[in-house]
């Protein structure tokens, strides 16, 4: 990857750290890419790679899908930025709120950050108090007052992540494990009267992959509606692709707030919450809960959004991507198996991860995790032709795009990496 090397020797000079966002500056430089097309994405220097990654998680059509290419184009014809409503807006905002019982209106925002960010303004606003909580090792972009390190106990206050993110900002932002139930009831029946909402991810993408345990999120759910806290579910990574209706549906767990992104924008940046009627009218200009954007409801984001979503339904395509998932997990479960080899690999839906380690419960356990031995098997996999996330803890996804041959090729090259 000599081009590579090169590019990425120039962007150091021109960027901080030569990325635009930190888990790409791979070490000892990254690759960088030069088209995608299906489930393949091509580096500057003539490699082709079979993708997991995914830009992390929107691509579930795969890369370059010709239905939403098309529409994009017909888009481009009639121009791609209005400042002003469309149509489409309408269209999307029904579908989403057919597809999601919890959402009966939506505002449409740029980014999965704006979104959370908004959600969060919002339940204070329609509440009247001021503490948050938030799951540890949790994930909701990089808006200040979620940038707070794991605590070390279920009433343990946040300090910043960040340089620059004073502690009165996150002083306010409260911390438990998750998959724990008796933390979260002690803390937010302790914090009722100053607690405005409970923000999470109901399947943890960011810390690797943590799936929740049988009844969590219904007993969340009970527990915020036991103590009058509103219950904000961050599904920007698995909204559309646990279910049409996301992990709400595929729990039957119903949010008072939802946020949504990645795949609702098609590959293009888009970032949506929505809840109940009560609760959104009080988002400006209808309320007194100010939300702005130039670029929100964007023509180009939500044709490529409505359309993907449109394709997902039309083509049956979440159980087409789950069973491929399924196939793939059995595969190199199999290679692990032969391999005695300490790693793990668990899935949910189409999304899937593999762990240098034991399978992590909550953040703590996430911590555990071989961080170097994951990039060395990176790196083994990615020189033959394999490109996973490149970070033990994000998350690996599936596409409509991958064929059964990418799967099986998959499965070899996995357990050549594990005995070399």
């Amino acid at each position: 990857m000599v081009k590579s090397r090169e590019l990425y020797e120039d962007a150091l000079k021109l960027m901080p750290g030569g990325v635009s966002s930190p888990v790409r500056a791979i070490k000892p430089y990254p690759f960088y890419t030069f088209k995608a097309e299906g489930s393949r994405i091509y580096d500057v220097d003539g490699n082709g790679y079979i993708d997991y990654c995914l830009a992390y998680g929107p691509l579930i059509l795969g890369h370059a899908n010709q239905k939403v290419k098309f529409a994009l184009k017909e888009q481009l014809d009639r121009g791609w930025l209005y400042g002003t409503p469309i149509e489409l807006e309408i269209e999307y905002a029904k579908l989403i709120t057919k597809l999601y019982r919890s959402i009966e209106m939506v505002r449409f925002v740029n980014t999965g950050s704006e979104a959370t960010m908004s959600a969060i303004r919002l339940a204070r606003g329609f509440t009247g108090r001021s503490k948050i909580l938030k799951i540890e090792g949790g994930f909701h972009g990089s808006h200040d007052a979620v940038l707070v390190k794991a605590g070390s106990g279920a009433t343990t206050h946040g300090t910043p992540n960040s340089a620059g993110v004073p502690e009165d900002f996150v002083r306010n932002t409260l911390q438990v494990p998750f998959n724990d139930v008796e933390s979260l009831a002690e803390v937010v029946e302790k914090n009722r009267d100053e607690l405005a909402c409970v923000i999470m991810e109901p399947v943890m993408g960011n810390s690797s992959l943590i799936i929740p345990e049988d009844g969590y999120l219904k007993e969340v759910r009970k527990i915020t509606n036991e103590n009058d806290v509103l219950l904000i579910f961050d599904e920007v990574i698995t909204g559309f692709r646990l279910a049409l209706g996301g992990a709400q549906e595929f729990y039957g767990v119903e949010a008072d707030l939802t946020t949504l992104g990645k795949i609702a924008g098609g590959g293009l940046p888009i970032g949506i919450f929505g809840g109940r009627r009560e609760i959104m009218e009080r988002i400006s200009p209808s309320g007194d809960v100010y939300q702005a954007g130039t670029f929100s409801g964007n023509p180009l984001s939500l044709t490529a959004g409505y359309t993907t979503v449109k394709f997902i339904i039309e083509n049956d395509v979440l159980r087409d991507v789950n069973r491929k998932t399924e196939e793939l997990v059995k595969g190199l479960r199999d290679q692990v198996e032969d391999s005695n080899v300490n790693v793990n690999v668990d899935s949910i839906a189409s999304m899937f991860c593999i762990y240098f380690g034991e399978k992590p419960r909550d953040y703590s356990d996430a911590l555990k995790l071989d961080k170097v031995k994951y990039m060395e098997f990176f790196w083994k996999m990615l020189e033959r032709g394999i490109f996973l996330p490149p970070s033990q803890f994000e998350t690996c996804f599936m596409s409509y795009a991958h064929s059964v041959d990418d799967v099986e090729e998959t499965i070899e090259v996995f357990g050549t990496c594990l005995r070399l």
